[in-house]
């Protein structure tokens, strides 16, 4: 095998799976051994948990480095990202 080719991985997935999900709000939890993060969808009739996705504290490292990696050659293309507003906890039931 040449080292200089990139591994190529076959990823299965359900069709509702390829079709996505939209969350308009995240949660992230921690213990020492792993991060949860809630995907949370905000509407009219309340908010509710569209995916839980939880991982070791390195891959979320990496998945951060990987986010802020793509979101500047994001920026770079398309301009600078305006950050969302943060909802008002207290409108969705959170306490802080």
């Amino acid at each position: 095998m040449d080292p200089q080719q990139p591994q190529q991985v076959q990823i299965r997935a359900e069709n509702n799976d390829i079709k996505g999900h939209y969350s308009n709000i995240a949660q992230i939890f921690h213990t020492k051994e792993e991060v949860i993060i809630d995907f949370l969808l905000q509407a009219p009739s309340g908010v509710s948990l569209i995916s839980r996705i939880i991982m070791s504290p390195g891959h979320v490292k990496r998945l951060a480095s990987a986010l802020n990696t793509n979101i500047g050659q994001y920026e770079k293309q398309f301009g600078e990202i305006q950050e969302a507003e943060q909802p008002n906890k207290t409108e969705i039931g959170f306490t802080s």
